[in-house]
């Protein structure tokens, strides 16, 4: 079978109006160590782990033209072992919350804005 583009993705672009805000809100987010450097941008991409997508923020610091829109709908989640930790670190770093621990069959959700109003979800898969 021809196959031009890899089944795979590489990075999940998230667009923010302050880089240097949001390099430092995903790191402690994430729990992961702010690179040393000029982050002026245009994008930085933080490290998800060997094999997997990165997260890369991205400000388009060169379009004059651009404007930001923060997504009203979740732009991808995030796993978590403990949804309960999860929700309390979340909580604790001041994120706004979209919505409440929801219990579904086989897997427990809840949503909440980054600092740009981006909506992010974290998942805990219920086995």
């Amino acid at each position: 079978m021809f196959k031009p583009i890899e089944n795979r993705i590489d990075t999940i672009f998230v667009h923010v109006s302050d880089l240097e805000r949001s390099i430092k809100w995903y790191s402690e987010l994430l729990g992961l160590q702010v690179r040393e450097g000029n982050h002026i941008g245009p994008v930085y991409t933080l490290n998800m782990g060997d094999r997997r997508p990165g997260i890369t923020l991205d400000n388009h610091i060169f379009e004059e033209n651009y404007k930001f829109i923060p997504s009203n709908q979740p732009l991808f989640n995030l796993s978590a072992s403990d949804i309960n930790a999860a929700f309390a670190h979340v909580t604790k770093m001041g994120a706004e919350i979209v919505t409440e621990i929801i219990i579904h069959p086989d897997l427990e959700e809840f949503s909440f804005k980054d600092p740009d109003g981006n909506i992010i979800m974290v998942c805990t898969c219920i086995s």
